[in-house]
This record gives structure tokens, sequence and C-alpha cells, in this order.
């Protein structure tokens, strides 16, 4: 099924520009995205957690493996360091569901 271009309409992120670390976690297990918007990793591999999307995805987080940026689930992640514990809540833009 296509998921649409946008899949929510406000993100959390840590700095308005949404450039800074949420937080790192570790992969709990393998994921493999439908499409090139999402991140893909294996289990045990580091995640790290740039904004959270809140709305209709709440359950799609934004973030890197290595040189790759994308969505993955959030229930795969196993949070083990928080960078910040500010977090603001901003509209998502059509960029940010776009692939690169």
């Amino acid at each position: 099924p296509e998921l649409g271009r946008r899949f929510a309409e406000r993100k959390r992120c840590a700095d308005p520009e949404c450039s800074m670390l949420m937080c790192r976690g570790k992969a709990m297990q393998d994921f493999k995205g439908p499409d090139c918007r999402f991140v893909n990793f294996k289990k045990g591999e580091a995640v790290y957690v740039y904004y959270k999307l809140i709305g209709e995805s709440t359950e799609l987080w934004a973030g890197s493996v290595g040189s790759d940026f994308g969505y993955f689930p959030k229930d795969l992640l196993e949070i083990n360091h928080n960078y910040s514990s500010e977090e603001l809540e901003l509209p998502t833009d059509e960029t940010d569901f776009i692939c690169f």
C-alpha cells in the first residue's frame, strides 16, 4: 500500500533545525524499509535519532545508521543514551519525506 508523501504533520526535535541528536539506541532486530525514505539496519547496530514523528505516525522516528538516514519503527530501538531532554514540537516539511 502507498504510504503517501507525508507520514505525519508534526515532529519532535531537540532544536529548531532538527539537526541535534535526541538519543542513541541499539537495533533489537533487522529492519528493511519498504522504500528509500527508510533506513535499513541489522540487529545490534547503533541507531542515532534526530526526530520523532507525532500525530498520525507516532510509531516512526527518523535517524541514521552509518551514513544512511531515514525512518524506522521506534519499537525496534532500545534507547541506551539520551543527548537532549528538550523536545520542540514543529511542523513537518515536504522535504522530510523525500529520498536523497
